[in-house]
């Protein structure tokens, strides 16, 4: 009786391990299909640029800038970008991208001083099938949110809606594909925003171009085709051409409420046609970036609480999809992956401190470079990086496989730069000083260093490197040890600081001796 029970354990035992080993086993295999499915694209990249905003669409309230999708380097790493500028009180109406989105809070601050806290904007996103958390009680009729039923009886609520967040400045936004958000400047100074679309992601399965459909003001054609790629079919071709016709005969592109049938939708909000008309046709252009009247009056807890939320996230506690962390801030030196008070400080942002990343599979980087500071020289294991310099100005070289340099230029604020999987680089700040962010296409992004204590010349023998090179053991050493610090190199080697001083205790000792021949 025993030993058919320790049979029947047994087997039970190795059953479950094989179920459990199998959804292991298909989770791990979902996770590397996720990042093998990207669109791939050919890359044959003979030379670079700094590129900037090529076109620039006027809102009410504000402007949008697109990088031209058609150049080469941004084709290889199948991104488009482009910026956003919202005015004070000016708001940033719903849409949604085709593919997953990463939005970098460039400038834009406000002390409100009485707190001693600093806030730039309120960001929203609505997921499907969530609830709306931020609630508030019914209030007094005069006072209340009302609508009418189908049998005409009032009635009354509080205002709710899904969860809000506080933005400032060095937060990095995450939005999967396909869900709804918003933005409201409610600082008083410009807010500048930066966004990356990874159209060539796998959750993007309409084409290769950038498409933003808008729910709200009354957005122009540029808009949704800001990111068209030159790979246009014959009948794109001919839409657009149609649109084109359209919008010189005063009829913009609109929101997607404009094309659909009255009648249903009002029956489908369950509303008036005089309102219908009202959301489909606006009577003035106001653009995507639209002027709120008074202030923006949504549902916010205190800041401090967002934070003490943030720092549980941080901790790993768990999140559902419809809790999940959308935004962390890079710009916190206290944050900083690597830092060098003689050179500056680099932080990473990826799957592990953003769990969403690891659905979007993409990453970000912020650089700070203190003056004629370097960044070691390194390549990206596996993802495409895409430079965009926040302040200052710096020397970047790229080199491609064959050796040869395919950038070697100052980039300045404003200017973005492609360098492409596996290309080596090298940044050097100005006399001003240098500050960037890179967007990189996966979402635990790699690099691998040539110079420092972490780089591929530390773990390579002596010997390896000396006939590698054709150079004796001891200038293989001084390749190899020379560099004590990790990522961040401050302005001038320690060697070439001891040449230096070297030289200054030569020339003395040469003032020295033709003083003593004079006497």
């Amino acid at each position: 009786m025993s030993y058919s029970s320790l049979l029947s354990f047994s087997l039970g035992f190795l059953l479950l391990f094989h179920c459990s080993f199998g959804q292991i086993e298909q989770v791990v295999n979902s996770q590397q299909r996720q990042q093998q499915q990207r669109f791939q694209t050919q890359c044959q990249i003979q030379n670079l640029n700094a590129l900037e905003p090529q076109r620039r669409i006027e809102s009410e309230a504000g402007v949008t800038e697109f990088w031209d999708q058609n150049e080469e380097q941004l084709q290889c790493a199948n991104v488009a970008v482009f910026r956003h500028t919202i005015q004070s009180r000016g708001l940033l109406v719903p849409s949604y991208n085709s593919a997953p989105e990463l939005i970098y809070v460039v400038q834009g601050k406000f002390d409100t001083r009485a707190f001693n806290i600093i806030t730039t904007g309120i960001h929203g996103a609505v997921f499907p099938g969530c609830p709306e958390t931020f609630q508030e009680e019914s209030r007094s009729q005069s006072q209340s949110w009302s609508w009418f039923s189908r049998s005409g009886r009032s009635q009354q609520s509080g205002e709710q809606h899904q969860k809000v967040r506080h933005i400032r400045e060095g937060d990095v936004i995450a939005l999967p594909a396909g869900v709804a958000h918003w933005i409201y400047n409610n600082g008083q100074s410009k807010l500048v925003l930066v966004a990356l679309a990874d159209v060539g992601n796998s959750e993007n399965q309409l084409d290769q171009n950038f498409r933003k459909f808008v729910l709200g003001g009354s957005p122009q054609q540029e808009i949704q085709g800001g990111g068209q790629s030159r790979s246009r079919s014959r009948s794109q071709s001919e839409s657009e051409s149609r649109s084109s016709r359209r919008g010189q005969q005063g009829q913009q592109s609109n929101n997607i409420l404009s094309a659909f049938d009255e009648e249903m939708l009002a029956q489908s909000f369950n509303i008036d046609t005089q309102l219908v008309k009202r959301l489909q046709r606006e009577e003035k252009q106001r653009g995507i970036i639209v002027k709120v009247k008074e202030d923006l009056q949504v549902l916010s807890p205190q800041r401090q609480e967002q934070e003490q939320e943030q720092e549980y996230s941080d901790n790993g506690l768990e999140e559902t999809f419809c809790t999940m962390t959308l935004k962390h801030n890079i710009n916190d030196p206290s944050r900083a992956d690597v830092y060098n008070p003689h050179g500056g400080r680099v932080t990473s942002i990826n799957a592990f401190n953003l769990p969403i990343l690891r659905y979007l599979q993409l990453s970000a980087e912020k650089g700070v470079l203190y003056r004629n500071a370097i960044l070691a020289p390194h390549w990206n294991l596996n993802a495409h990086s895409v430079v965009y310099v926040i302040r200052g100005n710096g020397k970047v070289q790229i080199v491609s496989e064959n050796g040869e340099s395919v950038f070697d230029e100052e980039i300045r604020e404003g200017q973005l730069v492609v360098v492409p999987q596996n290309y080596a680089v090298v940044k050097r700040a100005s006399s001003e000083g240098f500050e960037w962010v890179s967007f990189k296409t996966n979402g635990l992004a790699k690099i691998s260093q040539l110079a420092g204590r972490v780089s591929v010349f530390r773990g390579l023998p002596l010997d390896v490197i000396a006939n590698s090179f054709d150079i004796s053991r001891e200038d293989a050493w001084r390749l190899k040890e020379s560099r004590s610090e990790m990522t961040i190199f401050g302005p001038g080697s320690s060697s070439q600081r001891e040449s230096q001083s070297e030289r200054e205790r030569e020339s003395e000792r040469e003032r020295e001796r033709e003083e003593r021949q004079r006497q």
